[in-house]
């Protein structure tokens, strides 16, 4: 396999060479096309104010001149093809140093509070695991992305996505295709309401009526131009009159099927383009061939171009010079008609060319994830049996933190050890490894490689309690709104897939009494139920739970030091219970006299 950041670069350097080539070429031309023009203005002068050369002449400068025009267009095209290239292996480079945040889709409007981990996992928003990840250009490229990290799927489709991410990650040259099919386009696609508006029950009556309106088109045209020269205008606006009627009796109709319709000219041609590049590729997985031969054998990307064409027309329809043509020629009619006879022929098929391309962008993101992370390995993700709820990672970092700075630690969570206990001072570490263990689950349920050494694991359903704070406007306090995110985590254990809960800090918000006792009892009932988590507490107290459960639960801690006035951490996952507190020493190195 290619070294990334090399394979990258060396794109990088191909692309800038054709931009540099293609800039040569559009001087050129464009001197070329000046000097064209200035000859054409001489030839005309010497043809028609002098008479000394054919007339002729002047059109094969006007010839000379359209040749060019068209020969710079297709340099400017191709030059704007290097430019996004070359951004497009800028990205991927900066992805791999780690200097990505900021430079991708954050999938903001994926965020869900209530969602039982997605905001303590950092999934969405800048810097998030999905802006890292996304490489789809499609609404339901990126739909179908954040549902993969939202849910964790079953033990087959786990596999299948791994198979077919590995098919994908050596493809470098399709992935560019794919993530620059009409970059240049940023229209609107609504994958949802684009497929309820393909399956619509027919509005318009019967085709005889599209064959009147057609005939009434031709009338008012024929009319007009009988009126012209016989300077008698009263046939033209008796068909102006037959047409209004009509158009007045279509009206509401035409506008359930031109209305109903909330994608734009733009986004259609982004969807068709998509659509064509996976039409030309060959595949071996089976998933990934099915969804190409389905899409060739509808030529998809031919009949969403024609949608396109006919949305380019329902778009029109506001500006001055339609609304003109309409009163005779019945222009929003006639769409009307277009837009039925499209969805009779191609309606049905909509979802499956949607759902074709939302599976491969979401396949070829988490594939150029892979491709440019190779040290990250596949977890080994495999069937448990009931009550054996296990997960075993070895050097596990968190994918969001520089390489370079990033701190491996192992955690080991099966039948016999359910519940690991993590004491440590603040900034320890103890947050991170809880986020560290949950995306990279999140990672694996997904199909995707982790960020570690290894990782073995069955599919499991998370729940996590990371972040929570008070809300003034739901009037909540902290602890309450702690107290109901474990309360969500709890319903979701005893079911078929078993629970691996993180909880930081648990029950910080009460009295330390309360904390030890809720804390114990609430352990011992997740455990109960089969699940398997961490939990971590600068509370030594809640340490003392490891010791009455026995071999089910175990202690760890993160150590810190104080050396030259600053506090140390080297974020190393040691066993037991931490044996000091950085807090006082904190308070003092701020300044505070304690």
């Amino acid at each position: 396999m290619a070294e990334p950041k090399r394979e990258y670069e060396r794109r990088l350097e191909d692309r800038t060479r054709a931009v540099a080539e293609k800039e040569r070429l559009h001087v050129r031309a464009g001197n070329a096309k000046l000097a064209v023009l200035v000859a054409s203005f001489v030839v005309a002068w010497a043809a028609l104010g002098r008479h000394w050369i054919s007339s002729y002449w002047i059109f094969a400068a006007v010839a000379a001149f359209a040749v060019l025009f068209v020969w710079h267009e297709r340099i400017l095209r191709a030059r704007a093809m290097a430019e996004r290239g070359a951004a497009f292996y800028r990205r991927g480079i900066a992805r791999i140093e780690d200097k990505w945040a900021g430079t991708g889709t954050t999938g903001e409007r994926f965020r869900d509070e209530k969602h039982v981990y997605a905001e303590d996992l950092d999934l969405f928003g800048r810097g998030s695991v999905f802006e890292l990840i996304s490489a789809a250009r499609t609404p339901m490229g990126e739909e179908r992305l954040a549902a993969w990290l939202l849910e964790p799927a079953a033990l087959p489709v786990i596999l299948e996505r791994q198979r077919t991410i590995g098919e994908l990650r050596e493809r470098v040259d399709f992935r560019e295709d794919l993530a620059l099919a009409g970059e240049e386009l940023s229209g609107q696609l609504n994958p949802k309401a684009l497929a309820e508006w393909a399956e619509m029950p027919r509005a318009l009556p019967t085709a005889i009526w599209r064959v009147v309106a057609l005939a009434l088109a031709v009338g008012s045209i024929v009319t007009l131009a009988w009126g012209g020269q016989a300077m008698n205008f009263w046939p033209f606006v008796v068909a102006l009159g037959a047409a209004a009627i009509f158009r007045r009796a279509f009206r509401k109709r035409t506008e359930q099927v031109l209305g109903s319709m909330d994608s734009d000219p733009q986004g259609l041609d982004l969807f068709s383009r998509t659509v064509a590049r996976i039409e030309r590729e060959m595949f071996e997985s089976p998933r990934l061939e099915q969804f190409a031969r389905e899409l060739k054998a509808d030529r998809a990307a031919a009949a969403i171009g024609r949608l396109a064409k006919i949305a380019y027309w329902i778009e029109a329809r506001e500006s001055f010079m339609f609304r003109v043509l309409d009163f005779g020629l019945l222009l929003t009619v006639q769409t009307a008609y277009a837009a039925e006879g499209w969805r009779a022929r191609w309606g049905k098929r909509m979802r499956v060319w949607i759902e074709a391309v939302a599976e491969m962008e979401a396949i070829v993101s988490l594939a150029g994830y892979a491709y440019e992370h190779p040290s990250d390995p596949f977890p080994e993700v495999v069937a448990g049996e009931t009550g054996a709820a296990f997960f075993d990672g070895m050097e596990l970092e968190h994918p969001l933190i520089p390489a370079a700075r990033s701190v491996g630690n192992s955690v080991r969570l099966d039948a016999a050890r359910r519940l690991l206990i993590v004491s440590g001072s603040n900034m320890s570490g103890k947050s991170t490894l809880l986020r560290a263990v949950g995306v990279n689950a999140v990672l694996a349920m997904a199909g995707a490689p982790i960020r570690g050494k290894s990782l073995r694991m069955m599919p499991l359903a998370l729940g996590t309690r990371i972040r929570s704070v008070d809300s003034l406007l739901e009037g909540r306090s902290n602890f309450y709104t702690e107290i109901l995110r474990i309360r969500q985590v709890f319903d979701r254990s005893g079911q078929a897939i078993p629970v691996l809960f993180l909880f930081d800090e648990l029950l910080e918000g009460t009295n330390s009494k309360d904390r030890r006792i809720g804390a114990e009892g609430l352990l011992r009932a997740f455990i109960g139920r089969g699940a398997i988590g961490i939990v971590t507490t600068h509370d030594l107290a809640l340490t003392e739970i490891a010791r009455e459960m026995g071999s089910a639960a175990a202690n760890a801690h993160f150590e810190d030091r104080v050396e030259d006035g600053e506090m140390r951490f080297d974020f190393r996952l040691r066993p037991g219970v931490v044996e000091r507190s950085n807090a006082i020493e904190l308070m003092r190195l701020v300044g505070l006299k304690v």
